[in-house]
């Protein structure tokens, strides 16, 4: 058994990354020490997962600086912004990249070992994350632990019955996971019992990448279209819905993958909790709502193809947008490395 796939790894002065739109048929390692390939893989969604991105951003920003022997400025400025527009919805993305460029600025005097200050702090932007995923898992322990003891007093068995979409396990991370920390928590604690993963169209990353964690970890599991939700929630089949965010609001709106909302709404009518579990660093308390939160629009062909055979006619208009935004009222916790917060939010 598995316990845990690493998005990310540096090795031999490369980094080293899962392909994930290969997965589950093929597991294929690319290895690299060129920004550039680094920055296609984040908008190809190769590599993703708001804190996944994040530090394959840092590795990235370092990287372009390995073998500069002059103008370091200007080429930290070139990595900078190329990473920048890779993708706009994830905090983590500009949090990394702004907390690399302080440290450029603090130490850009130090030209012979730039490289190796700015590989350092990249490796604790991971390790940091790491620890993160570890304790938000801890801290779901609380949630999980009252609605396993709810279910009993409904005269059920304690052990819980839980859904969630896209993915945010350890190929969104650089540790456990995040969703799928929390929910490898509850099953090695003895708190859950089966887990029903959301297809999660267009990308398909709940039946491509969460069943591949979960086979991996040996945790019984279903994939289920994600209209399928809701006749689950009707039939009494779930017990409580723990997903990622991408981005949260100060006010607690969380951004999410694309039919997050829909399942929060869902919860909230049959009164099954909604959880959101995510790294301190996902808050953006600059970020006043949902409102002020950027939506990232994706290619047409993702909802036109299905890997390289197309499935509907190229000239259809597609509405394509990669993340919805769930209210805050709608979220029951928001489970942090921190703690857990509930609403109304006060980070």
């Amino acid at each position: 058994m598995i316990k845990n796939l690493p998005a990310l790894s540096f090795e031999n002065g490369c980094l080293v990354f899962v392909d994930q739109t290969l997965l589950p048929l093929q597991e294929v390692h690319v290895a690299t020490d060129n920004y550039e390939r680094i920055a296609e893989a984040i908008e190809r969604l190769e590599i993703r997962g708001a804190p996944a991105i994040g530090a394959a951003a840092a590795y990235a920003v370092a990287l372009s600086l390995k073998n500069v022997t002059c103008s370091h400025e200007v080429t930290f400025k070139r990595a900078y912004a190329r990473l920048a527009s890779t993708r706009p919805t994830a905090v983590n993305l500009f949090t990394q990249l702004d907390r690399m460029k302080d440290k450029f600025d603090m130490h850009s005097d130090s030209l012979k070992s730039i490289y190796d200050i700015m590989l350092y702090e990249a490796e604790c932007i991971r390790d940091e994350d790491a620890q993160m995923c570890s304790m938000i898992a801890v801290n779901s322990l609380e949630p999980m632990r009252f609605a396993a003891g709810e279910k009993i007093k409904r005269g059920g068995s304690g052990k819980l019955r839980i859904l969630t979409h896209c993915n945010a396990g350890s190929l969104a991370t650089c540790g456990c996971g995040t969703a799928l920390g929390v929910i490898k928590k509850a099953w090695d604690e003895g708190l859950a019992e089966f887990v029903y993963a959301d297809e999660t169209r267009p990308l398909f990353q709940g039946l491509r990448l969460t069943a591949f964690e979960l086979n991996k970890y040996g945790i019984p599991f279903s994939v289920n279209t994600d209209s399928t939700a809701a006749f689950l929630m009707a039939q009494g089949n779930i017990d409580l819905v723990v997903t990622g965010a991408d981005r949260i609001a100060a006010n607690g709106d969380s951004a999410n993958k694309i039919g997050t909302y829909n399942l929060a709404v869902l919860c909230n009518y049959h009164k099954i909790p909604f959880y959101i579990a995510a790294p301190s660093s996902t808050i953006d308390k600059r970020c006043l709502s949902g409102k002020n939160i950027n939506i990232e629009l994706r290619s047409p062909e993702e909802v036109l193809r299905v890997k390289s055979e197309q499935i509907a006619p190229a000239e259809y208009a597609v509405y394509s947008p990669a993340f919805d935004v769930t209210p805050a009222e709608l979220i029951t916790g928001i489970i942090t490395e921190k703690q857990l917060y509930k609403f109304p939010y006060n980070f």
